[in-house]
């Protein structure tokens, strides 16, 4: 008998509670220093309204999101003293941005211009936080912007400053110089603002140690459970778990090619699982003949090249009563898995988690919302 058509074929489970433990502990790591919750990209593609509601109730009052709309739909679940931060800057009508109580970072003096502007045209100083680029040659007032604007303090005086920040560029590599190197530059930057608080430190910031934290802290990947200390062991808790069901089980002699372009071939009669996630779902085709997933706590290694909708699994060292049809098996579990997994497809766990695509059931646990 088969399942209803609505029954999840894959399902990707997010632990709030987890979550929330690791921004308590990143919180309690940077005291005095307030602890932000970055919440873009859809919270990394776990659900920005669940996160930030959970995150909220833990304590949070600082949010951060790459681009107004997703702004939007923060500001609906979050009563008004939470701060919603857009790090892509002024990029939609000032007043709307106003009119929703969203903060802009602002990036190049055009933007302070305009944003300055609403609020002379509001008689209401507007929140906001000026973004100093050291390093990234990304967002950001370059060096020449930023000297126009120190020697020039009035151009921010229609405005409530809540930070200037800034972007590290290697926080997870703790030997490279250039973490010093923007740290002093960020320091000289600070100079012409006495009095205002200071943003610097990622996930991966805060392990670089008390000097880099200032007054606020922006984590992102490590409170979804990556390890912000790529060197070490992940001192996080892990977040999510992705798995999907055995929808086929086949028997094959030895000399079967699988998948396409027959890049892989069995050395043994032995048995096959196709389960339906693929490359479409966020699952790189680069781990075929690479990864492994888990049948409880078995490994079984992921065999031939993945497809867009399917992957295949060579099962013939379990039993069949442990991998037939309709088995779980967990294709993302643990806190090092991750990482590994996108090591392994030669890009960044960031990548690999923000991919995950829509075609899975999503399931949270815990969490207040």
């Amino acid at each position: 008998m088969t399942d209803p058509i609505d029954a999840p074929v894959s399902r990707l489970v997010i632990d709030l509670d987890a979550l929330t433990r690791n921004w308590q502990t990143l919180a309690r790591m940077v005291r005095p220093a307030e602890c932000a919750g970055v919440v873009k990209a859809d919270a990394y593609g776990l659900g920005a309204v669940q996160v930030a509601q959970c995150l909220a109730h833990a304590g949070c009052r600082r949010f951060f999101v790459a681009n107004p709309d997703g702004a939007a739909a923060l500001r609906s679940v979050l009563d008004e003293t939470a701060r919603i931060y857009v790090l892509n800057g002024l990029i939609a009508e000032a007043d709307d941005l106003a009119a929703r109580n969203l903060v802009p970072v602002l990036n190049d003096l055009g933007q302070i211009a305009r944003w300055a502007d609403e609020a002379r045209r509001l008689e209401r100083r507007l929140g906001a936080v000026v973004h100093i680029d050291t390093g990234m040659s990304r967002l950001g007032l370059p060096p020449a912007e930023a000297q126009r604007l120190a020697a020039a303090p009035e151009l921010l005086a229609p405005l409530d400053l809540h930070f200037v920040m800034s972007h590290l560029s290697c926080a997870s590599e703790p030997e490279e110089a250039e973490n010093h190197r923007q740290l002093e530059l960020f320091r000289d930057a600070m100079r012409s603002f006495p009095g205002v608080r200071a943003s610097l430190a990622n996930s991966s910031g805060i392990f670089l140690g008390d000097a880099w934290h200032h007054d606020l802290v922006r984590p992102g990947y490590a409170v979804y459970g990556g390890n912000p200390t790529p060197s070490g062991t992940n001192p996080m808790e892990a977040v999510i778990r992705l798995k999907a069901r055995i929808v086929q089980v086949r028997e094959v002699p030895a000399g079967t090619r699988v998948g396409y372009g027959g890049t892989y071939t069995t050395e043994r009669a032995t048995r096959l699982a196709t389960v339906p996630v693929g490359y479409a779902d966020g699952y790189p085709r680069a781990l075929g003949n690479l990864a492994h997933a888990f049948i409880g706590d078995h490994a079984v290694p992921v065999v031939g090249h993945v497809s867009m909708d399917l992957m295949t699994l060579d099962i013939g060292g379990l039993p069949e009563a442990k991998a037939h049809v309709g088995t779980w098996v967990d294709l993302i579990r643990g806190r090092a898995m991750l990482d590994d997994l996108a090591a392994r497809a030669g890009t960044i766990g960031y990548e690999l988690l923000t991919s995950l695509g829509a075609r899975y059931a999503r399931q949270w646990l815990g969490g207040t919302r």
